[in-house]
């Protein structure tokens, strides 16, 4: 990993404004991120544990990993509008 703990989880933690988002790292590089609905709240819009943080080596797979959990953000958000009724997976 290129980047300090406290590095990677300011970029992405930032990258989730204005939503507030969590990010814990283990020390065997264990990581977890949670991302709330919104500021005030503590509903999780989206909880994802057991990523590999040494895995993530550049701006690229940092990148992608932000990339794919806006867009799982957006799909839960999507099937929520579409079956309101139904809770998110």
């Amino acid at each position: 990993m290129f980047l300090s703990a406290l590095e990677l989880r300011n970029i992405i933690e930032s990258s989730f404004l204005p939503k507030r988002c969590q990010c814990t790292l283990t020390p065997d590089l264990s990581m977890s991120i949670k991302v709330y609905a919104d500021g005030q709240t503590d509903q999780v819009d989206l909880l994802v544990t057991g990523i590999d943080a040494s895995t993530l080596n550049g701006c690229r797979e940092i990148n992608d990993l932000i990339a794919g959990l806006r867009t799982e953000i957006q799909h839960r958000a999507e099937l929520q509008t579409l079956h309101p009724d139904r809770q998110a997976l």
